[in-house]
């Protein structure tokens, strides 16, 4: 079972930045391509205000800012990096 809850949490977590995402760019008057793990994130249709609004936002859903957190933190390549960099922080 608890290999079960940390599937789901990932999941959650997954599906609450895809979400946040596809917010912000309406916002911004922006259109994302489908999102996949090996999109870079610089081509995902958010600028760099954008990125930001997304971070702060999901620091408010789910408690944490994976780039300030951790000193030697590397700002993800890809939108799977993004995700992975919330659900290794979320440990």
């Amino acid at each position: 079972a608890q290999m079960n809850k940390l599937g789901n949490a990932a999941m959650s977590i997954k599906l609450t930045i895809m979400d946040q995402m596809a917010q912000v760019a309406r916002e911004h008057g922006k259109s994302l391509p489908p999102l996949t793990d090996d999109l870079a994130l610089l081509d995902c249709g958010l600028d760099s205000l954008g990125i930001a609004v997304l971070v702060a936002r999901l620091e408010d859903r789910l408690g944490l800012d994976p780039f300030t957190a951790a000193e030697d933190a590397q700002f993800p390549v890809t939108v799977g990096d993004f995700v992975k960099a919330y659900e290794n922080g979320a440990r």
